[in-house]
C-alpha cells in the first residue's frame, strides 16, 4: 500500500536546503505534509514548494511535532540541539552535519555502498562528508573485486562546501580583483577567487586538518574496514560547486585500467568521463547539476606496481550532500521504516 510522510526540511534557507527541496520534487517523494524550518533570522520567509508558498518556520519543540522524516541541514551545532528532540517525538533524522558522523549507535549511509546500515538506525542516520561520498562511489566498486589496502587522496573543493554565501563571496572577490580592488574575505580567511590554500578547518597534532580526517574516519566507518590506510590533503579551489579529486589507490595484487574502466562504467551512481585523444577527462563545471559522480584519467601509476590512479568530479551540493540524503529517504521508504500514513487513490 503506498503512503505519503510528514517532512521536515532544517535548514530550508541554505544551499542544500533548497537542493532538498528540488530534489524532493523531482523524484517524487510522497509528501503528505511539508515543513521548512530555519533559524528565527530566516522565519518569516516564503518558499515556493510545487506552486505553493510556504512560510518557513523558526525550528522549536512544537515545530518538530506530528512528523515522519526531518532532513536536517543546519549544521553541527543546529542538529546537536535539535536531532534529539525530533526523534523522541518520533521523526527519523537524516543529518547532513558532521554533528553523529562518528557516533557507533549512529549509521553513516551512502546508499550505493552500505544500504543495509539505515536498518540499524535508532533514530538518527548521518549523511557523510562531501569529499567522502564521491570518493566512495569511485573506489567502492573497484574494493568489492580486489580489496584495496591504501587510498591517497587530493581533494579541490568548491567554495559550495562552506554553503551559499562562501559562492558569493567568490562572485563579489572575482568582481573586486578584475576591477583593481582589494579582494574582501569574511566567509573564508582568505580571497578564494582566483587563489586557492589547503582547506581550512582546524589542524590536530598531525597537522592534517579536520576535512582530511573525515575523509579518514568516515571511509573506513563506511566500508566497514578499519584497516585500510587513508590520507588526504584537502584544498579550496575557486570553483563554484563541485569538487574534484585525485585518487591514488594500492592493492595487494595488479589492478589493471581496463578492468577499473569496465566496472566503473557499471558502477551506480559513476558515470566514466574518457577520452584519452582528445585529452578530455572529468571537470567540474560538467560535473555541476548532474546526479552522478564523473570519474576518468584511469592509469596504472608509474610509480607502483599495485597503484591505480583515477581522477573525479562530483557536485558538491547535489550528490555530495542532498541527494545521497533523499536517496538515504528513499531506502527508508523502501524498506518500510518510515511512519506515514496510506495515500488515498482518487478516482
Amino acid at each position: 500500500m503506498s503512503r505519503s510522510y510528514r517532512v521536515a526540511i532544517l535548514g530550508a534557507t541554505g544551499a542544500v536546503g533548497k537542493e532538498l527541496l528540488e530534489l524532493l520534487a523531482s523524484r517524487n517523494f510522497p509528501i503528505a505534509d511539508l515543513k521548512l524550518l530555519a533559524s528565527s533570522r530566516s522565519a518569516g520567509q516564503e518558499i515556493c514548494f510545487q506552486g505553493e508558498n510556504i512560510l518557513v518556520e523558526a525550528v522549536s519543540d512544537r515545530a518538530l511535532e506530528n512528523l515522519d522524516l526531518v532532513l536536517a541541514s543546519a549544521g553541527g551545532s543546529t542538529s546537536k540541539a535539535w536531532a534529539a528532540t525530533a526523534v523522541k517525538k518520533g521523526a527519523i533524522v537524516i543529518d547532513n552535519s558532521s554533528a553523529f558522523r562518528m557516533s557507533p549507535e549512529v549509521p553513516l549511509v551512502v546508499p550505493e555502498v552500505n544500504p543495509d546500515a539505515v536498518t540499524q538506525h535508532q533514530g538518527i542516520i548521518a549523511n557523510p562528508n562531501c569529499t567522502t561520498i564521491l570518493m566512495a562511489l569511485a573506489v567502492w566498486p573497484l574494493h568489492q573485486v580486489q580489496p584495496v589496502k591504501r587510498i591517497l587522496a587530493a581533494t579541490y573543493q568548491s567554495a559550495s562546501g562552506a554553503g551559499a554565501k562562501a559562492m558569493a563571496e567568490v562572485k563579489v572577490q572575482a568582481e573586486e580583483i578584475l576591477s583593481g580592488k582589494e579582494p574582501t574575505a569574511e566567509v573564508f580567511p582568505y580571497p578564494l577567487a582566483f587563489n586557492l590554500f589547503p582547506h581550512n578547518s582546524p589542524l590536530n597534532d598531525l597537522g592534517y586538518c579536520e576535512e582530511e580526517m573525515k575523509m579518514v574516519n568516515e571511509t573506513r566507518k563506511i566500508f566497514g574496514d578499519q584497516g585500510i590506510k587513508i590520507s588526504a590533503t584537502c584544498v579550496r579551489v575557486p570553483v563554484l560547486r563541485a569538487h574534484s579529486e585525485a585518487i591514488n589507490l594500492e592493492f595487494d595484487h595488479p589492478f589493471a585500467p581496463e578492468k577499473a574502466r569496465q566496472i566503473l562504467s557499471q558502477a551506480p551512481g559513476v558515470k566514466l568521463v574518457e577520452d584519452w585523444q582528445a585529452n578530455h577527462f572529468p571537470m567540474p563545471i560538467a560535473a555541476s547539476g548532474k546526479d552522478d559522480i564523473l570519474v576518468g584519467r584511469i592509469r596504472q601509476d608509474i610509480s607502483h606496481p599495485c597503484g591505480l590512479e583515477l581522477w573525479l568530479c562530483g557536485d558538491q551540493i547535489r550528490k555530495g550532500a542532498a541527494l545521497n540524503a533523499i536517496q538515504i529517504a528513499e531506502l527508508l521508504v523502501e524498506k518500510n521504516l518510515l511512519k506515514g500514513a496510506s495515500l488515498s487513490v482518487s478516482t
